[in-house]
């Protein structure tokens, strides 16, 4: 009878060292309104998903990919906006 062993430790063992970084984090954050603009985007799509949409359905989806190009805009311009250490680009 063979024993079914855990691996847990084997794949826990470096955890500490896979946690994510301060400037990582930073970078999630400042993601952020684009991700909960994506968010909005799919929920939108998903409730059309069973029927033809309607007009309001039509509007909703058209808000949120807006909202969508709009954070996508504003995020480029703010990482346009970093400048790197000794111009390098």
């Amino acid at each position: 009878m063979d024993h079914i062993v855990t691996v847990q430790d084997a794949v826990t063992a470096f955890a500490d060292f896979m946690e994510p970084t301060a400037a990582e984090l930073d970078a999630i954050d400042a993601e952020m309104p684009l991700i909960l603009a994506d968010v909005d985007l799919i929920d939108a799509q998903i409730i059309t998903l069973d029927w033809l949409p309607n007009e309001l359905d039509a509007r909703r989806i058209r808000r949120a990919r807006n909202r969508v190009l709009s954070e996508r805009r504003a995020l480029a311009n703010r990482a346009a906006g970093v400048t790197l250490p000794e111009g390098a680009a």
